[in-house]
């Protein structure tokens, strides 16, 4: 008898990220003292602006109907702006292709390129997402691992090392997800070059672009590597920029045959994206970035507070990321111990340890590749942070 789930539906794993964060909520709910270090999302409101515009754009009949597949032509040309600003990067309307958040694009991006049995290869620790739209697409994933070591940056040694005849696209992300670090312009340029030279495609996933710390800077590829635009696609958004993560925004940019190639398929999906939601990325990707430095600067705070406070738990080993808002400590100094009558042997184990003796919810290493490692997102109050760290040191520090 056939299963009732299709293989290749039944072979995708669950988002971990988003189930930490419903697993955390649901014991918030229920009246238990959880703190929640899973979920991506920033915890300001949306600025008022955005709002604004949103409300006013709900009143306007003509948002009420069906828009362009690719996107309101406002908004599109917004983003060429805007790219133009933030990157340096020049393209037209006709190259971008504005998707119901980022998440789609980067399904969407590897749908359009990816045939059965191409390989990608994926930097890791990645973003719990990437593997399962390669599969999707008929691809397969082949990671290439950085740890705590190499700052979790992959070098062009260990690509070269990885790829076969059939690797088709490399993803890149910087700032990363999960680990926050950045690669220096050097680095990506020598990637960039690399992936030309090799005629590897490059989707990459711009979408923590402004939160930068330390002087760090996150240049889009194809600007150092101009040749490049005609086998790149970048993946971009307003979730994290403008605390926009329910508003469902984000958009692909590349060459006009592949955004004409993925429209056609989104026509399909999902047809255009929520006009009210578009017209509040249009105020948000036109507006000034002064809201986003403001978050930023509340970001970099948290950023030095959580780093300097799990390094004080023995057992842990914490980078100091450069972007993003994530933390990636090594813990697998803990494995091994007691930990009232628990022994934790990986990180998947340790994490439900946390979540079951003190209420912190976290996100296990396995989701975004080999184990040892936990990802904290520092999206959250100073008081969350100082609270939550305090508990895992005690419990970790007991007898």
């Amino acid at each position: 008898m056939s299963s009732r789930i299709s293989t290749r539906v039944a072979a995708i794993a669950e988002s971990a990220t988003l189930a930490v964060d419903a697993k955390a909520k649901a014991l918030k709910a229920a009246g238990r003292p959880v703190i929640g270090f899973g979920a991506g999302e920033p915890d300001f409101p949306t600025p008022e602006y955005i709002v604004d515009a949103a409300t006013a754009a709900a009143h306007q009949v003509s948002n009420h109907r069906y828009s362009p597949t690719a996107g309101l032509p406002e908004l599109r040309e917004a983003i060429v702006a805007k790219t133009m600003r933030d990157s340096k990067y020049g393209i037209t309307s006709d190259q971008v292709l504005v998707t119901n958040g980022g998440k789609q694009a980067v399904y969407q991006a590897f749908a359009t390129i990816i045939d059965e049995g191409d390989e990608v290869l994926l930097p890791t620790p990645y973003w719990t997402t990437y593997p399962e739209c390669i599969k999707l697409a008929g691809g397969t994933a082949v990671e290439v691992f950085a740890d705590e070591t190499q700052n979790y940056l992959v070098s062009v040694q260990a690509l070269e090392a990885a790829r076969t005849s059939k690797t088709k696209a490399i993803l890149f992300c910087s700032p990363s997800n999960p680990t926050g670090s950045v690669y220096s312009p050097e680095q990506v340029k020598a990637i960039g070059e690399w992936a030309l030279k090799n005629n590897i495609w490059v989707i990459s996933d711009e979408i923590y672009e402004h939160l930068l710390y330390d002087g760090a800077t996150a240049p889009s590829m194809p600007v150092l590597v101009p040749d490049l635009a005609d086998t790149c696609i970048i993946v971009n958004g307003v979730a994290k920029t403008y605390a926009m993560t329910g508003w469902r925004v984000g958009w692909m940019i590349g060459p006009k045959d592949v955004i004409k190639a993925a429209t056609n398929l989104q026509s399909h999906l999902t047809s255009n994206v929520s006009n009210i939601s578009q017209r509040a990325a249009i105020a948000a990707v036109s507006g000034n970035l002064d809201t986003v430095h403001r978050m930023g600067e509340a970001f970099n705070r948290r950023r030095k507070l959580i780093v300097a406070l799990l390094n004080e738990i023995p057992g842990f080993d914490c980078p100091t990321p450069n972007g993003a808002f994530y933390v990636y400590p090594s813990v697998k100094g803990v494995f091994g111990k007691n930990i009232r009558g628990k022994t934790p042997h990986t990180s998947a184990e340790l994490a439900t340890i946390l979540l079951e003796e003190v209420e912190v919810a976290v996100v296990p290493g396995e989701a975004f590749g080999p184990s040892g490692y936990l990802r904290f997102s520092y999206a959250t109050s100073d008081a969350d942070i100082v609270e939550g760290i305090g508990r895992i040191k005690k419990l970790l520090t007991e007898g």
